[in-house]
């Protein structure tokens, strides 16, 4: 919480999900709180929120499939059914996550999907096993889904210019879409050359306040993953982007509790994360050079370019915020292998020479 005592974007965010969390308590077995408490200095609230979530469905799904536990509430569950339960019972859990249907509505989960659930049963288990509550421990036994890597998906530097040229001049925007775009070009410009510039999420980017913001030292403070604090510079472009659409925030007057936001919607209040996915969309979707793209392929767009022109694979980590390293050389793996290909030439064994006679 900071000095004054009221409440930051990052603040109303982290109280949110506490507040979404203990609603989602309510419907869980009542020994899950002893869980949720384990891992309270150890997680976030938003990742203990997308625990709670998925520990939900695997006692729904038992309710609904499992005959012992159709006869009582889940409320009502005690931890001693945490043992009667075989690999089995978790192997068709991660059947049925492939397809379910619930409040009149179908449900899919890819391998990426199945295997973040299945990781979050573990983890449920793991904590019961380890305190020694439990004698056995089914959700280890059954192997997480094999991930096939993703293509990943950049912008070229020719697309990122018609992607800008785009924001700038609106073209090819409807009659509706060109109102709003004579409100709002200075900050998309603003919003979306940040994103290009420095490789910040789109969470990160909402969150910023105009304290945030050090022309100074051209650098933003932001709030990463995990909630601890980071800055990143930016460049010229960015710097005059942000300046120009600071020359027009001045002038807007915010709602209440908005005061300090960065960026403002065409309501004066904090613009969302899925405004912004929307204002990508918007843009990208009237170029059709362009790839489908998202506020996080605009991430990936920078992290290759910082990668070609530096060739630093710890620095890219750094400026991402990413924790593990190898979660970045996953991402930029291609690049790599384009340069170890890019190395075969660079050393010359012996000078090529002409061997045929010289005509006189």
């Amino acid at each position: 919480m900071n000095i004054n005592n009221t409440p930051n974007y990052h603040d109303k965010q982290n109280i949110d999900n506490i507040n979404k969390m203990r609603d989602v308590l309510e419907t869980l077995p009542k020994f899950c709180k002893q869980f949720f408490r384990g891992i309270a200095d150890t997680t976030s609230a938003r990742t203990r929120l997308a625990y709670a979530y998925d520990i939900r469905l695997f006692f729904e799904f038992l309710h609904e499939k499992n005959s012992y536990c159709a006869r009582m509430e889940i409320r009502d569950y005690p931890l001693s059914l945490l043992d009667r339960l075989s690999r089995e019972d978790i192997e068709e859990y991660a059947e049925y996550l492939s397809y379910y249907q619930k409040d009149g509505r179908i449900y899919t989960n890819d391998e990426r999907g199945k295997k973040r659930k299945l990781a979050s049963l573990r983890s449920f288990y793991n904590y019961y096993f380890k305190e020694e509550l439990i004698e056995k421990n089914p959700a280890q036994l059954v192997s997480l889904p094999k991930l096939h890597d993703k293509e990943i998906v950049r912008l070229d530097a020719d697309e990122v210019s018609v992607l800008l040229d785009q924001v700038e001049d609106g073209t090819g925007l409807t009659k509706t879409q060109q109102r709003f775009h004579n409100v709002t070009k200075v900050r998309d410009m603003a919003l979306l050359t940040l994103l290009l510039g420095t490789g910040i999420r789109v969470s990160e980017c909402v969150g910023l306040d105009l304290g945030d913001v050090d022309f100074r030292n051209n650098g933003i403070r932001i709030r990463r993953k995990g909630g601890y604090e980071a800055v990143v510079y930016f460049g010229d472009e960015v710097a005059e982007a942000l300046q120009a659409y600071l020359e027009e925030r001045h002038h807007t007057i915010p709602q209440s509790g908005h005061e300090e936001a960065l960026f403002l919607s065409m309501q004066n209040r904090r613009i969302s994360v899925r405004a912004v996915e929307n204002l990508v969309k918007k843009y990208s979707s009237t170029v059709t050079t362009l790839k489908k793209i998202t506020p996080h392929k605009l991430r990936s767009t920078y992290g290759t370019s910082l990668y070609h022109e530096t060739g630093d694979i710890y620095l890219v980590a750094d400026v991402l915020g990413h924790k593990d390293v190898n979660t970045t050389r996953k991402h930029y793996a291609a690049i790599e292998d384009d340069r170890r290909r890019s190395a075969a030439n660079k050393v010359t064994l012996r000078e090529k020479y002409d061997s045929r006679p010289k005509q006189q």
